[in-house]
């Protein structure tokens, strides 16, 4: 856990860092605010392994962004996010509900029609837990049995897309990669499992509004 502390923090310094350069040399300033919705895919990493297929949600929230300097800002997020596993066998699914706060640095090319890069860490609070689907007949297995025990998730994230501004208003996709490097439940030599951290994609559909 120390050393997934000591990564969290360095890509919390190198996102920091790499924004405060841009404001350093700015050309002329875009801010954006608005809008995102869209699908998430989860599993949950175990070890021991847990067979299981994807679980599909909802997520989306509010965006804040800023370029300071041309191809280069800041991106500040504040989403709702249906995480969770289902496993193979069908017999079982457990949906978990996070409120996200990412911060990332915004790479962009181009000028009215943009491909873009956002990456930096992410920390998330869990709201309430699920279970969609529960077939089994007393089972004993551990991620059945057990409530989620670390309610606070954090890791990190990095998304590509493709934007259009028309006047002032930007209408963009973006697919993106989440990993976090905490566990939902204890992991000390005495617990079952070594891991279990989230892992999930999504696809976000955006609406922004530039500030003038």
């Amino acid at each position: 856990m120390k050393s997934n502390g000591k990564i969290l923090l360095l890509i919390l310094l190198i996102s920091f860092t790499t924004t405060l350069n841009a404001q350093k040399k700015k050309d002329i300033p875009e801010t954006y605010y608005g809008l995102n919705f869209g699908m998430i895919a989860s599993k949950i990493n175990f070890n021991p392994a847990v067979d299981q297929t994807f679980l599909t949600g909802y997520n989306g929230g509010l965006i804040f962004r800023h370029i300071a300097k041309k191809n280069l800002g800041v991106q500040v997020e504040l989403n709702y996010s249906q995480r969770g596993w289902s496993e193979t066998d069908g017999l079982y699914t457990r949906q978990l509900n996070y409120i996200e706060l990412p911060f990332m640095t915004h790479f962009n090319f181009g000028n009215n029609f943009r491909s873009f890069f956002n990456v930096g860490p992410k920390i998330s609070y869990l709201l309430s837990e699920k279970t969609l689907v529960n077939l089994t007949q007393n089972s004993t297995d551990e991620q059945h049995k057990t409530a989620v025990e670390n309610p606070f998730d954090y890791g990190f994230c990095a998304g590509l897309g493709f934007l259009m501004n028309m006047k002032g208003q930007v209408v963009q996709v973006e697919a993106r990669a989440n990993y976090s490097i905490s566990d939902i439940f204890s992991n000390a030599k005495r617990d079952y499992f070594d891991n279990s951290n989230n892992m999930n994609a999504s696809v976000n559909f955006t609406w922004l509004f530039q500030k003038k």
